[in-house]
C-alpha cells in the first residue's frame, strides 16, 4: 500500500516543476507565470524503488476565502487533510518570504509531518542561503533542483520511513485479482458552461474548483471514481475556446491539454449549456472527438434554467441531425448540475456509448447485410461495369472500424460511402460514435486459396 504525498507552497516555487519530475512525465501545466496551477491533481509518484501517490496543490496566499485565492487554499487544506505527510516547498534562490513564514506555522500547526523542500538550488550562493531555511522549524532542508532533477537521492531518504510504515501496517495476504480497466471519461466544453460543476455534483464532493469567473479551471485533472461499482477515471478539462481568440501563451497549454485529454479518453461528454447551445465551438468540439475517433454523449446542462424544455429539446435534436450528421444518434441528456438532475440518464448513455465504441459485428452478417445493401441500392457505375463489392470484415473497435474490399476501391463515390456508413450505423445499432470505413482492392483475402 503506497503512502499518499502532497506538494505544497507559495506561487511559482516550482511546486508542478517538481510534481512532473516524480511523475516521470509532464502532466501538470508549467509556466513563470504565478498561480497557474489551480485544482489539485493526483498521479503516481516514484523516486528510484519507491513509489507514492502525490498532490499538486495551487500556491498558497493569505486571503479571503471566499475569492478565488480563498477557494484555491480550501483546496489545498484538503490535500493536506488526505496526505501522510506533505512537502514544503520553498525558492532557494529567493530566500524565505513573509509568507514561507507563515504557512510553515500553518502546516506545524496542522500535525502533519512536513519535509522542507528548498527548490532551484542548482547554484552555490543559492545553497548557501539554506542556513536561513532552519528559522522555519521544520528541520535540515532537502536542497534539491526540480527542473535538472537534483538532490532526489536525499529526497528519497527523507520520504523512504513513511512507506516502512506503510509496510509494517498492511497486512499480509493473497493480492486481489486485476479488476476491470476503469472507463476512460473526459468532460470537455465551451468556458463557463458548468462543466467542473457538473463534476463535483457526479463524484460527490467539491473536489472542482468552481465559480463565476470564466476559465478556472487550466489543466486536465483526473480523478479515480466509480459509479455504481463501475470504475471510471474521470478527466474535467480546461475550457475551448475558438482558436482565433486564443492569444494568450497559458491558455494555449490549457488548450493542447484538453486536446490530448480528449486523445486519451475512451468517451468524451460534452457539456453544452441549454441556455446557449450548438454555438459553433460546440459543433467544433464535437467534430474534433468524433475526428479523435471518441464515443460522444451530449450534456445540456443549466436545464433547471429553461422554460419551455419540450420544444427546446425537439428543435434541438433536430438541429443536431444536419449539424452533426456523422454522429447520428448521439445521446442528448439534459441534466443540471447545480441541482443533481439528469445524472442517472447521463451515466446511462456514458455506459451505452462505451457499449457500442466495444462493439463487434460478426464477419458473417456483415457480409450477408452488403448483399442486401448492394440489391437495395447498387454502387454506380465505373465505365461500362458497375463497381462490385466484395467483401466486409470488421478490422478494429474503439470505434467500429471496418475494411471494405471493391473492384475499385478509388472509383468509389464518398456519397456512396457515407451512405454505406449509415445504413452500418442503424442496421446494427451504432449510434452516436464515430465509424471509420477503409477501402481495399482486390479479392475476399479471408476466402480459402
Amino acid at each position: 500500500m503506497s503512502f499518499k504525498v502532497a506538494i505544497i507552497g507559495r506561487p511559482n516555487v516550482g511546486k508542478s516543476t517538481l510534481f512532473n519530475r516524480l511523475a516521470g512525465r509532464p502532466l501538470a501545466l508549467v509556466d513563470d507565470t504565478p498561480g497557474v496551477t489551480r485544482d489539485r491533481r493526483e498521479a503516481q509518484g516514484r523516486v528510484a524503488d519507491l513509489a507514492f501517490r502525490m498532490i499538486d496543490t495551487a500556491g498558497l496566499e493569505e486571503t479571503a476565502p471566499e475569492t478565488l485565492a480563498g477557494r484555491m487554499r480550501a483546496q489545498t487544506e484538503s490535500a493536506l487533510a488526505q496526505a501522510d505527510v506533505a512537502l514544503l516547498v520553498i525558492d532557494a534562490r529567493a530566500g524565505l518570504t513573509p509568507t514561507d513564514r507563515h504557512f510553515a506555522r500553518w502546516m506545524l500547526r496542522s500535525g502533519k509531518p512536513v519535509v522542507l523542500v528548498a527548490n532551484k538550488a542548482e547554484r552555490r550562493q543559492a545553497a548557501a542561503e539554506l542556513d536561513e531555511a532552519y528559522a522555519l522549524g521544520l528541520g535540515d532542508p532537502v536542497a534539491i533542483s526540480a527542473q535538472h532533477g537534483e538532490g532526489l537521492g536525499e529526497l528519497y531518504e527523507r520520504l523512504r520511513p513513511f512507506a516502512a510504515e506503510r509496510e509494517t501496517d498492511a497486512e499480509v495476504g493473497p493480492a486481489e485479482p486485476e479488476s476491470e480497466r476503469p472507463l476512460q471519461l473526459a468532460i470537455a466544453g465551451r468556458p463557463n458552461v458548468g462543466k467542473s460543476t457538473l463534476v463535483n455534483r457526479l463524484i460527490g464532493e467539491e473536489r472542482m474548483l468552481t465559480g463565476p469567473e470564466p476559465g478556472i479551471t487550466r489543466d486536465a485533472i483526473g480523478i479515480e471514481w466509480a459509479w455504481q461499482g463501475r470504475r471510471i477515471r474521470l478527466v474535467d478539462t480546461a475550457g475551448l475556446r475558438r482558436r482565433s481568440r486564443i492569444d494568450d501563451r497559458l491558455e494555449r497549454l490549457s488548450t493542447a491539454d484538453t486536446r490530448r485529454a480528449i486523445g486519451l479518453a475512451g468517451t468524451v461528454i460534452l457539456v453544452l449549456d441549454a441556455l446557449q447551445p450548438l454555438e459553433r465551438q460546440d459543433l467544433t468540439i464535437a467534430n474534433h472527438v468524433a475526428e479523435e475517433g471518441r464515443a460522444l454523449v451530449l450534456a445540456l446542462n443549466k436545464w433547471d434554467a429553461v422554460n419551455e424544455r419540450e420544444a427546446a429539446l425537439k428543435q434541438l435534436r433536430e438541429r443536431l441531425a444536419t449539424t452533426l450528421p456523422q454522429l447520428q444518434g448521439v445521446a442528448l441528456v439534459p441534466v443540471s448540475g447545480l441541482t443533481g438532475f439528469g445524472l442517472n440518464p447521463l451515466m446511462r448513455a456514458v455506459f451505452a456509448a462505451d457499449a457500442v465504441w466495444n462493439r463487434r459485428v460478426p464477419t458473417a452478417a456483415l457480409n450477408r447485410w452488403l448483399a442486401v445493401i448492394q440489391q437495395r441500392h447498387p454502387p454506380p457505375l465505373v465505365g461500362a461495369r458497375r463497381l462490385r463489392l466484395r467483401y466486409m470484415t470488421q478490422v478494429n473497435t474503439r470505434p467500429p472500424t471496418f475494411a471494405l474490399f471493391a473492384s475499385k476501391p478509388g472509383e468509389l463515390p464518398e456519397s456512396y460511402r457515407r451512405y454505406l456508413v449509415n445504413a452500418l450505423r442503424q442496421d446494427f445499432e451504432l449510434p452516436g460514435t464515430p465509424i471509420r470505413m477503409m477501402l481495399r482492392k482486390g479479392e475476399n483475402p479471408y476466402a480459402p486459396g
